[in-house]
């Protein structure tokens, strides 16, 4: 007999719908069974677990588009099941992992790899994005459409730029044929070289060899005219310039099938944050200037940027704490998404349900994971949900992060907002005691 629950005395928000009201939610088993603002008029029925939510609320569970999770090769930075956790903790119920692990997601056995670890975990559920060329190597395009057929959800290089023009153009084409989804780690190779940090007078001051806003906005426009010829759909990751903003703000005017998305990085810090060498904000691209992150938060606003990831790369102490130029580029941030998102919603950039949209349903239709309904508040829809207080005051340590890598630049920043309950598929994975 499937175990039925009852939240009670909740702010109901989902963003799909645009609905926002004080009322009830029933799980049985795995799905909803129904919600509402006189769900429980008539009162509880027997024998059903009950949570009394006393106004906070209840929304979908994040999903998160972008995630490291280290498994399979890096399992002294990050492994499945750590990474499930530090979802769990931040709200997320479903993650898109990316390529980029040893070796690639490159073949059908890693996309089933990750699923059946993930079957085992049984913690978050984890969806595959595969790699758009052979060992992310940027030549020989991967067996796209049999990886489609495994489960892949997106296609990607990861944290590399798919460089060669007519491998692009024609990973697009193929992917046009499908209806799959290319998406591009927005940076010229040949402008990147040797760059550790945000080209400009930071880096010139810091003797830090410097990477132009150019080589963003170069490979988007290029990559916008191969969308023009293949009809193909493609998505942007983790932009951060304001010339990157504009670039695709036009295209979507044009009609072209692109999104975008960006990370708390990129509207919370600046290349001023990198201080005297802190390689704990040494990111991939890099922290740009304080124009260029007010430009992202204006994208948000206005809709150019869809969706808000975590970028999550976790990394060992070796590889953070030695010399800026030898420091590996990335942060965690599955546990610092949800508050730091908030952020926008208190200073009053973003409203809450534009910030819910880009965290839940936006990256899940972007994905094409609309069958299965994450994101959102559906009857008969996966009980994947979140409880969350967005006024409650905390302070981030990441000594009580969940992930095995504790490589944040958001340490002991005063925050609101914090996930209080995470539930996938009617089981609570996840429970802030008070």
């Amino acid at each position: 007999m499937n175990r039925r629950v009852a939240y009670l005395n909740a702010r109901l928000l989902d963003p799909a719908s645009g609905l926002d009201q004080a009322g009830g939610l029933l799980t049985e088993g795995t799905r909803i069974v129904d919600f509402g603002p006189r769900l429980f008029s008539d009162g509880i029925p027997e024998g059903v677990e009950v949570h009394d939510l006393a106004g906070r609320c209840l929304a979908p569970g994040l999903v998160d588009m972008r995630v490291s999770v280290g498994e399979p090769g890096e399992e002294h930075k990050e492994t499945i099941l750590t990474a499930s956790r530090s979802a769990a903790a931040g709200g997320v119920t479903a993650v898109a992992c990316l390529p980029n692990s040893d070796p690639p997601i490159d073949d059908v056995s890693g996309v089933e790899f990750i699923a059946r670890r993930a079957r085992e975990v049984k913690l978050v559920k984890i969806f595959s994005q595969a790699a758009v060329t052979k060992g992310l190597g940027g030549h020989e395009l991967a067996e796209l459409g049999l990886l489609a057929e495994a489960g892949a959800v997106a296609f990607t290089d990861g944290t590399k730029a798919v460089a060669d023009a007519q491998v692009m153009r024609r990973a697009l084409s193929y992917a046009r044929t499908f209806g799959l989804l290319i998406v591009q780690h927005p940076e010229e190779p040949a402008l990147a070289a040797g760059g550790m940090m945000n080209s400009g007078e930071i880096a010139t001051r810091l003797g830090l060899a410097g990477i132009p806003a150019a080589a963003e906005v170069i490979m988007i426009e290029r990559d916008l005219r191969l969308v023009e010829l293949t009809g193909s759909r493609y998505h942007v990751a983790h932009v951060s310039t304001g010339e990157a903003v504009d670039v695709i703000r036009r295209a979507k005017r044009r009609g072209l099938p692109v999104t975008c998305d960006t990370a708390p990085a990129y509207f919370t810090l600046t290349e001023l944050d990198v201080g005297d060498y802190r390689t704990f904000a040494k990111l991939s691209p890099p922290l740009r200037g304080e124009m260029d992150r007010r430009a992202v938060i204006e994208g948000l606003a206005d809709g150019t940027i869809d969706a808000i990831v975590s970028d999550h790369a976790p990394h060992d102490q070796d590889s953070k704490r030695v010399p800026f130029a030898q420091a590996a580029s990335g942060i965690v941030g599955l546990e610092t998404l949800l508050p730091l998102t908030l952020s926008l919603v208190h200073r009053g950039q973003i409203s809450l349900m534009a910030a819910l949209a880009a965290l839940t349903v936006r990256p899940a239709e972007i994905l094409g994971l609309g069958s299965r309904s994450p994101g959102r508040l559906v009857v008969g829809g996966p009980a994947d949900l979140m409880v969350f207080d967005p006024e409650l005051p905390w302070r981030i340590d990441v000594d009580q992060f969940r992930s095995k890598s504790k490589n944040s630049p958001f340490d002991k920043l005063p925050v609101s907002g914090r996930t209080l309950r995470t539930v996938v598929d009617g089981r609570t994975v996840f429970h802030l005691e008070a």
